[in-house]
Parts: C-alpha cells; structure tokens; sequence
C-alpha cells in the first residue's frame, strides 16, 4: 500500500511556522526538526529551496548558525543544475549565486567560534564539488600558450595586483622596486578608474564562464590585456575577488602567482576560480594549505597549480628592542577586532593568573570587535564588553586601541598571547616572539589535531590547550625576571631566524625570479 502523497501546499505551510517558531524562540531545535522533515517531502525544487533558504536567513539573522545549512545551500544548487540542464544559464547563475551567498554566509565561518567548514571541510563542500552548475564555472578553460621562459635578456616585468588591501606588500614591492633583475608594477584593481568597476560582482563572474557575459567579457579583456601584455609575471595578493577576476581571462604566456593567507578559505572564490590560468598558487602556512586543498581538492589534480608554503613578509628585526623594567607581568595580546582572535579566553586565562598574583595585566592593543556586520558579533561583543566591565576598573587590563607604533609597545611585554581559534600564521604573535616576549599559543581550535596547524608551525614547548595550562606556563616563564629574559631571547632568535624577510625574501627570490636570477 503506497504512502499517500502530502500536497506541497500543506508541507509549505507547516514549515513557514517552523520557520516563524524559530524567528520567535531560543531553543528552535524543534521547529527546525519539523522544518528539516516538511522541506525534505516537498517535492517542487524552487519552493524546496526557498522554505530553507528562508529558516536558514532567519537563523543567521538571529547571529545562528541553521543546522541545515548543508541542505539549504544544496537546495539552491539543485535548482541551479536543473536550470542549466534546460539551457536557462541565467537563471542557473543567479541559483548558485544564491547559494554561495548562503554556504559562505559570515556568521558560520567568521562570527563564531568554530565553522562547519573547519569541522569538516571535505563534507560542508560535497555538495557544491558535485554541482554540475558550479563544475562548469570553475571547468579549466586553459589558455592558447604556455607561460613564457623568464627573460634572460632584460629584467623580468613583475606586476603585483591586489585590490583594496596591500597591508603584506610592503616588504616585497621594496625589494622588487630595487631589484635590477625586475622592473615592477603594481596595480590596485580598487582604485584603477577603469577596472574598479569591472572588477566586482560576483554573480557575472559566474555568468561569464557559463557563455553569457559577452559584452562584460569583453570589457574585462580589453582593460586587463595591456597589464597582461606587459608583464611577464603577475603576483596577485589574496586568492579572492582579484584572483577570480584576473583569471576571467586567458593570460597569454604570463605566469600568473596567487597568493592565499587565510580567510580566503573560508570564502567562495576559490571554488568558483578557474586554477587552469594559475601557474602557483602560496600558502603563508601548510595547514591553510591543508585545509584549502581539502574543501577545493582540484588543488592536488595533475593539472592543477604548483603549491608553495612561504612564510609571510614580516620585518621582525625592528621589533628587536630591550625590555622595560615592568615587562615581566605584563601579557600582550596583539590584535583583537575580530571574534577569531577570542579575547574572552584571553580574559579567562589572565583571571587564573591574577587568582595566583594580582601583579598580572593584559595589554590589549588594536581596534575593538565590531558589533554591526551581525547578531553574532554583536553577542560577542556585548559579552566582552562585560568582561572587560569588571577588569579594567581594577586596573587588570589596559586597552590601548590601534597604534603605529607596536615595537615600542611590546618593549614593555613580557608575554605575548595567541587566544585565537583559527589564524593564518599569527603576524601579532611573530612580532611578539621577534621582541622577546614569551610566547604561549592557544592549539587553534580550527586546526588542532590535524597533520599541520599550531604544532608544526611553532615550537611545542608554545603551546598550549586550555586557559588552564596557558597559565600554568605563564607563571613558570616568569618566576622571575631571569627566567623570562632567557625564554624570551631564545623565542626572539628562533623568530628572527625562521620569520624575518632577511630569511624568507630568497624563497620569494626562488618562486618570482628562479634559482639563477
């Protein structure tokens, strides 16, 4: 006896107040329950899609992350391959746009203390992976020639491209600006007047490689060939928007480098990027490689871009000053604007310290979480606000707020803390070791446990898993002065040795100018 059908109608109509529950509730766990199962038998795709879509919109919008994330995102790119099946490439554009906007929403992979996409990076993308819409958007288009042999008979033409954020091109545009080997350029597709425009939007960066962008195609080929002309190597900075948008093109016989930190991972661009017109891409550590190739495994195909793990830019030496005489009770913790960085656990570990000797203080130096971009920053915000309520009347924490001046700061650091969850290499922390202050490193929580994360990338004896054990070692490291200054000359030799540009800029020599040049 068959199971009668439930009309869409009626399945829509309890799953809207599932969704209206959840809107209304702090404990919506049932109303998505009942959600999750109406959604599930409906059977009209485009309504499928917009019952989850929505109770997913109205979590985030509560600063939550819905727990069928996976199946709401997945909705849309069903609708997208059944569009595209038909031939209505528009309409299958803007279905995967839509849910590229809702799997790499902010609040489940930057507001929070932990992402679906670090917990499980190969199964939070499955699904995008088997999309024939997304395959065909980032299928290998190639290009008509090889990159071309460096020149041996002029300096190499560099062209570095970033687009709106060049806060780790300083070292490198330096020394490539002296280099006799090299003749550089950079471009800021931000501030170009012509490819500002241009270089935006991603829902027809999505349409261009599905064949219908033709008048945009052309505009982007005519504004980039003559940058593409001139040089014979193109280093972009961060593999994001100006990534995805330099490669809309066929590069000609130019190299094309891409530079991946950290959050790009946590982003769609690297999905929808086709790698066949990127000749290397850099990672700055090898378990953001880890995990990048992980969610975007086309990474490691036979085709695809050489990898390379290069250390950051970082000019360490600067920050190699004397101590002042209060520095040993000091705890510095460097950059705090973002709920990544966790400064609550920050605050946790200084009240175990302080339970022990109230000579403890923690120096926060940056800018503040900001609590508009969502309801999570804004909870997050709220709690540290409260926190920081009750210990900086007692003197036990001194904000400093953005300074240009970190190196004459961390002279009067005896500690320097890394609370984060999920870093890329932690440029704070590095400053803070290269100026000899002790460092005590929380094992990110995003990468604890895997093949490379904090364990590979510093010295065991930094790290640390709970608040508890973070100040246990603070308290060891600064049974006295002695004892401090000892640790903290041998973490600054260890920074200066494997961080400072004067170590890592032959790497980058090696990958932009080759062994011989």
């Amino acid at each position: 006896m068959s199971t009668p059908q439930i009309p869409d109608e009626f399945l829509a109509k309890v799953a809207r107040r599932a969704t209206a529950r959840m809107a209304r509730t702090d404990r919506p766990f049932l109303a998505e329950r009942v959600l999750g199962i109406t959604a599930h038998r409906v059977r009209d795709r485009r309504l499928k899609a917009d019952l989850l879509g929505a109770a997913a919109d109205a979590q985030l919008s509560r600063g939550l992350v819905p727990r069928h994330l996976v199946q709401a995102y997945g909705a849309e790119l069903a609708c997208a391959d059944a569009h595209l099946k038909a031939g209505r490439k528009k309409e299958a554009a803007a279905a995967l746009t839509r849910a590229l906007l809702l799997a790499f929403h902010r609040i489940p992979h930057v507001d929070r203390l932990h992402s679906p996409l670090s917990d499980d990076p190969a199964g939070f993308t499955a699904r995008l992976r088997a999309s024939t819409t997304a395959r065909a958007v980032a299928a290998p288009r190639g290009r008509k020639t090889p990159p071309a042999v460096p020149p041996t008979d002029r300096p190499l033409r560099l062209l570095v491209v970033n687009r709106a954020n060049a806060n780790f091109l300083g070292l490198l545009t330096q020394r490539y600006a002296d280099h006799p080997g090299i003749e550089l350029r950079t471009l800021d597709l931000a501030a170009d007047p012509v490819l500002a425009p241009l270089a935006k939007g991603l829902r027809r960066m999505i349409e261009l490689p599905l064949g219908t962008q033709a008048a945009y195609a052309a505009e982007v080929e005519a504004a980039l060939r003559p940058h593409l002309d001139w040089a014979d190597t193109v280093f972009v900075e961060w593999c994001s928007t100006a990534a995805a948008f330099m490669t809309l093109v066929d590069p000609g016989s130019t190299r094309i480098v891409v530079r991946l930190h950290k959050y790009e991972s946590f982003t769609y661009w690297p999905h929808i990027m086709d790698f066949s017109r990127v000749d290397d891409v850099v990672f700055i550590a090898e378990h953001m490689r880890e995990l990048t190739t992980t969610a975007v495994p086309r990474l490691l195909a036979t085709d695809a871009p050489r990898l390379h793990f290069l250390h950051n830019a970082l000019d360490l030496r600067r920050f190699d000053r004397p101590k002042s005489g209060d520095a040993r009770f000091i705890v510095g913790l460097i950059g705090i604007g973002q709920i990544a960085k966790d400064p609550r656990w920050a605050l946790e570990v200084l009240r175990l310290l302080r339970a022990r000797d109230e000579r403890y203080r923690l120096m926060m130096v940056g800018g503040g979480i900001d609590p508009a971009p969502s309801a999570a920053a804004a909870a997050y915000h709220e709690a540290l606000e409260k926190d920081l309520a009750e210990l900086e009347p007692t003197g036990a924490v001194r904000r400093l707020g953005p300074t240009d001046d970190v190196p004459g700061v961390l002279t009067g650091v005896g500690v320097i803390l890394s609370s984060s969850v999920r870093e890329g290499c932690h440029v704070g922390l590095m400053e803070g070791a290269a100026a000899g202050a002790v460092p005590v490193v929380r094992d990110w929580p995003f990468v604890a446990g895997r093949p490379h994360g904090t364990r590979t990338l510093f010295p065991e004896d930094w790290i640390v898993t709970t608040p508890q054990q973070a100040a246990e070692r603070i308290l060891a490291v600064t049974a006295s002065e002695e004892i401090r200054a000892e640790a903290g000359r041998k973490a600054s030799r260890y920074a200066l040795s494997t961080w400072d540009w004067e170590t890592v800029r032959s790497d980058y020599d090696r990958l932009l100018l080759g062994a011989d040049r």
